[in-house]
C-alpha cells in the first residue's frame, strides 16, 4: 500500500540500496516521490487510518470471543489480518486509562455528594429537635432553654465537617464545646455522629506536629496510649499531611502508578504461565503473546462495563454490583478458555491451573502496591 506515484530512479531514498521494482529489498521502503498532491496525500492518510481501523476490528472480535485463537494464529505465522499484540496494547491501554480512572472518579464524587446529602438531612432533622426540646422547655418553665435556643441558629452552620477543618485549634475547641452542651440537652444519634466525627478532626488539628501528637499522648492513660508501631505510623502520616495537604491520600496517589503497574506485572505474569505450563516447552515470549492478548482483552471489557457501571446505574446499585459479577465471570471464562485452547489440557487440569495463576497474579499485586506504597511515604515525608 504505497499511495504515490514511483520514481524512476532506482536509489533508495532512505538507505541508498539499488531499488528493482518499488519497494527497496534492503530496509522496505517503497520507492515513491516525495513531492505529492494535496489530496492525494489526505486520501492517503485516511486509507493508512482505515487499513489500520480495519485490523483493529479483525483483531478485536476473535480476541474477546475465541480466547487464545488470534495467539495461536499470530505464532503459527497468521499475522496479516492482525494488529501487532504491543502496538495493540499500547492503544487499548491509552484508551483505558483515559476513560476508567474518570468513570471511578465520577463514582467516588457521587458518594461524596450522598455524604454531604446525608450530613445535611441529619442537620437539618437535629435542627428540628433543638427546636422541640426548645419549645418543650419553654413550655415547662425548665431553666437553659435560652441557652439552646441562642446556639441553636448557628449549630446549622458548623456541621460542615470541612468548614470546620479549616478552624484553628482553638475555634474548634469552641465549637465542639457548643455542641457537647447541645448533646447533653437533647441527645440523639445524629447529634452523637456528627460530636464523635468533629472530635476526630479537632484530633487530627491538634496532632499536626509529631511534638503536639505526644503532648496528647502523655496526657492520655497508659493503657490507652499508642505503642511503638502506631507512634511510628503516626509520625510518617502527620509528616505527609504537612508536605501534601488533608486531601492527599496514598490510595489515591497509588492509584496513578496504575498503568505501570499492569504493564510491569504483565512479564511477570507470562513466567508463572510458563512455570505452570513447562510441559508444553514453548518459548516464553510465546507466553507474552498469549498474555499481552489476555491484558488487551480485559482492558476492552473495563472501557465498556466501568463507565456503564459508573456513570449509568451506580457501582453500588444492584445493576451496579450484578456487573461487576458478570464482568468477575467473565474474565474467569475467558482465562479457563484461552489457557485450554492455547496449551490443550484437560478441564481439571486447567482449572487448577487457573486458581493457581490467580493468586499468584493478586499475590503480586498486593507486593507491588505495598512497595510503591512505601517508597511514596518515604519519598514524600
Amino acid at each position: 500500500m504505497s499511495g504515490g506515484k514511483y520514481r524512476k530512479e532506482h536509489n533508495c531514498l532512505n538507505c541508498g540500496e539499488h531499488v528493482e521494482k518499488h519497494y527497496c529489498s534492503n530496509c522496505g521502503q517503497p520507492n515513491i516521490e516525495l513531492k505529492e498532491p494535496f489530496w492525494h496525500f489526505i486520501s492517503h492518510s485516511i486509507g493508512h487510518y482505515f487499513h489500520f481501523d480495519s485490523k483493529f476490528f479483525q483483531t478485536l472480535v476473535p480476541l474477546l470471543t475465541k480466547p487464545g485463537q488470534v495467539t495461536l494464529d499470530y505464532i503459527a505465522g497468521k499475522r496479516a489480518r492482525y494488529l501487532p499484540p504491543v502496538s495493540m496494547y499500547i492503544f487499548v491501554s491509552i484508551v483505558y486509562f483515559l476513560i476508567v480512572p474518570q468513570a471511578e472518579n465520577h463514582n467516588q464524587t457521587k458518594k461524596q455528594v450522598k455524604s454531604e446529602q446525608k450530613t445535611l438531612a441529619e442537620a437539618k432533622d437535629l435542627q428540628q429537635q433543638m427546636q422541640l426540646a426548645k419549645d418543650t422547655m419553654e413550655m415547662k418553665g425548665i431553666p437553659g432553654a435560652s441557652v439552646v435556643g441562642t446556639t441553636m441558629d448557628r449549630i446549622y452552620e458548623k456541621l460542615d465537617r470541612k468548614k470546620f477543618s479549616k478552624l484553628s485549634f482553638s475555634q474548634q475547641a469552641v465549637v465542639l464545646k457548643d455542641l457537647e452542651a447541645k448533646q447533653k440537652a437533647a441527645p440523639g444519634d445524629s447529634i452523637d455522629r456528627i460530636v464523635n466525627s468533629y472530635r476526630r478532626e479537632h484530633i487530627l488539628k491538634e496532632d499536626s506536629t509529631y511534638e503536639s501528637y505526644m503532648i496528647r499522648q502523655g496526657r492520655l492513660p497508659a493503657e490507652d496510649r499508642d505503642n511503638w508501631f502506631e507512634r511510628f505510623e503516626k509520625k510518617k502520616d502527620i509528616k505527609l499531611r504537612a508536605k501534601t495537604g488533608p486531601e492527599w491520600t496514598i490510595e489515591k496517589e497509588v492509584e496513578k502508578y496504575r498503568p505501570k503497574q499492569y504493564f510491569l506485572l504483565m512479564p511477570l505474569l507470562a513466567f508463572f504461565i510458563m512455570l505452570n505450563f513447562r510441559r508444553n516447552h514453548i518459548y516464553y515470549l510465546d507466553h507474552l503473546i498469549f498474555t499481552i492478548h489476555g491484558m488487551i482483552a480485559f482492558f476492552i471489557v473495563q472501557i465498556f462495563s466501568v463507565p456503564i457501571q459508573n456513570y449509568v446505574f451506580g457501582e453500588s446499585s444492584y445493576v451496579g454490583k450484578a456487573i461487576d459479577m458478570v464482568v468477575l465471570a467473565g474474565i474467569i471464562w475467558y482465562l479457563y478458555s484461552g489457557l485450554r485452547k492455547f496449551y490443550n489440557r484437560s478441564r481439571g487440569q486447567t482449572i487448577k491451573k487457573v486458581i493457581t495463576l490467580v493468586i499468584l497474579y493478586k499475590l503480586s499485586l498486593f507486593i507491588t502496591e505495598s512497595v510503591i506504597e512505601t517508597i511514596l511515604e518515604y519519598t514524600v515525608a
